[in-house]
């Protein structure tokens, strides 16, 4: 097990991000949807305990579809409160995006010090005080200010309303809570929901990698200091554009977005929830740097991407519908039998992802 491997699958299979269920027991919420599902029946269509990437629901009496998610962003927002919100914002959009929906509205959730007291705004910030001389210091109330602003600029460039929210000023943690929920509207006929479906599928990739967002090495324990992921406001609203275009060519199987862990852990995902495999070449991401290592590609958690599964006939109209609305778009790789996702970058393996982790994991 090399590095790489070792920090997604500790992403993948350890830490509570990608392991929700392991704290929450869904299924007390899926028995309260069926109780209360007899008195409005098909209205929840996706719920909690199916996992994907967020909830489709119908209003009584309305025909469309809705789609909602919330996500909280809190630790990038210790050494980058600005981007840390704004990414939050826009991941929880994108997520909207990936079940095949236009995010329409944000409400935002911020829980701090006292506005008063002194915060460390910096890779320091987790431990309480700064040493390495670049950290910056500023009370609450300050980083409350950057908090918002990054929220609301992603707002801004993505066209969705920020229609309320709350703030708390009763935590005591170095981390502040930092809480989006954004609600769509379906523009697919269906819902897209993340498990690969199809064996031969294509893995369509849209948007540009880069080497920027190394959270999920940080909470592997592999690197000493947080380097969250950069906001790309112009970028997501590219994104965004390109993936409701391309979805609405109705050819879409499969769909997730990147944020955590990146392409490692939206394929790999996809294929263990839909009880498949894929074989991923990495060289044919599209990059945002250049020089970028192959590992770099596989993990980094740069924003403004989204992972679409199309069968072969149809990724060549899917990567046009994307690029018409000026987005990178590419084949990168294919749904497998089997039990694993294998990585390469041509003709070296990167990684090989299997859907059960291996004991020395947990060692």
């Amino acid at each position: 097990m090399n590095t790489v491997e070792k920090a997604l699958m500790h992403g993948l299979f350890v830490h509570l991000h990608h392991n929700i269920d392991k704290a929450i027991d869904f299924g007390i919420f899926q028995k309260l949807n069926e109780m209360v599902g007899q008195m409005s029946p098909g209205e929840l269509l996706i719920g909690p305990e199916a996992n994907d990437d967020a909830a489709v629901f119908r209003m009584p009496g309305d025909e469309g579809l809705m789609v909602a998610k919330m996500e909280s962003h809190c630790s990038p927002c210790v050494p980058r409160p600005y981007d840390g919100a704004a990414t939050g914002a826009g991941g929880a959009m994108r997520d909207v995006v990936a079940m095949g929906a236009r995010p329409l509205f944000l409400l935002d959730f911020i829980g701090t010090r006292p506005l008063d007291e002194m915060v460390i705004v910096g890779s320091c910030g987790f431990k309480g005080q700064c040493t390495c001389g670049h950290c910056r210091t500023m009370t609450s109330g300050e980083r409350v200010n950057l908090l918002v602003k990054g929220i609301r600029d992603m707002c801004e460039a993505m066209g969705v309303f920020v229609a309320g929210g709350g703030l708390s000023t009763s935590f005591s943690d170095i981390v502040p809570a930092v809480v989006v929920a954004v609600i769509g509207r379906m523009v697919a006929d269906q819902p897209l929901t993340k498990p690969a479906k199809r064996v031969g599928d294509r893995l369509v990739i849209i948007g540009e990698t880069g080497n920027d967002g190394n959270d999920t090495l940080f909470r592997a324990g592999l690197v000493e200091e947080m380097r969250p992921a950069e906001a790309l406001f112009n970028e997501e609203r590219t994104t965004m554009e390109a993936a409701l275009a391309a979805i609405k060519t109705g050819k879409i199987n499969a769909c997730s977005d990147l944020g955590a862990a990146g392409i490692g852990a939206a394929v790999s995902e996809s294929v263990r929830f839909g009880g498949l495999g894929a074989r991923v070449d990495l060289s044919r991401a599209p990059v945002r740097v250049e020089n970028l290592t192959p590992e770099e590609i596989l993990i980094c958690e740069t924003q403004a991407r989204m992972l679409f599964q199309v069968a072969p006939e149809d990724a060549a109209e899917v990567i046009a519908a994307a690029r018409a609305q000026g987005a990178a778009a590419a084949d990168i790789g294919e749904i497998t039998p089997g039990n694993e996702a294998i990585f390469l970058y041509g003709d070296k393996e990167v990684a090989r992802i299997p859907h059960t982790p291996p004991k020395e994991l947990f060692e």
